[in-house]
C-alpha cells in the first residue's frame, strides 16, 4: 500500500471518529482499504439507529462527508465506504442469498433475467455473484431504473 492511502485511511479514520464525537460517541473505528476504496467501520453501539438512519440515509451522509473532507484535503484516494454495525455487510448477504437462486435459474434455463432497479453498491454483490458462477452481467437504464441483466456467458 502507498504512503499517500495509510495517509488518507488515517485522515478519515479521524475524520469519521471526530464526527461521531460531535453525537457523544467515543469509539474506534476500524479501517482499511481495498481497491482503492477506504472501507471505515464503526462498530455496533446505542447510536446504531441513529447512525445507520432509515434505508441508510444516515451513513450515507457520514460517507459523503468522509469522502469530501477527503477531496478537500487534496487526497488522491477519497472514495469511501462507511459500515455501522455490519450493516452493509448483513444487507449483502441477504442480497447474494437471493441473488444465488437468480443466477443458477438463469445458468439453468439459458434466459436472460432482468432485475429490478437496485442501487450501486448492490449491483457491485450481483456482478461479483455472476462473474463467480460464470455469467455475463450488464448494468442498463439510468438513475433510478439502473438494474442488471443476467446472462448464460454463451448468449
Amino acid at each position: 500500500m502507498n504512503e499517500s492511502m495509510e495517509d488518507a485511511i488515517r485522515y478519515a479514520k479521524k475524520y469519521l471518529e471526530d464526527l461521531l464525537s460531535f453525537f457523544g460517541l467515543n469509539t474506534d473505528v476500524h479501517a482499511t482499504s481495498d481497491d482503492e476504496v477506504i472501507q471505515l467501520n464503526v462498530p455496533s453501539t446505542h447510536l446504531n439507529g441513529f447512525l445507520i438512519g432509515q434505508r441508510g440515509e444516515n451513513m450515507r451522509s457520514l460517507q459523503y462527508l468522509t469522502s469530501t473532507a477527503l477531496k478537500n484535503n487534496n487526497f488522491a484516494n477519497t472514495r469511501v465506504n462507511v459500515d455501522v454495525a455490519e450493516y452493509k455487510k448483513q444487507r449483502a448477504d441477504r442480497l447474494r442469498d437471493k441473488a444465488e437462486d437468480w443466477v443458477k435459474k438463469v445458468r439453468d434455463s439459458g434466459e436472460q433475467m432482468d432485475l429490478e432497479p437496485m442501487n450501486a453498491a448492490d449491483r457491485r454483490v450481483i456482478h461479483k455473484l455472476a462473474a463467480e458462477y460464470g455469467l455475463t452481467s450488464d448494468s442498463k437504464g439510468e438513475g433510478r431504473d439502473r438494474h442488471i441483466v443476467l446472462k448464460a456467458a454463451s448468449s
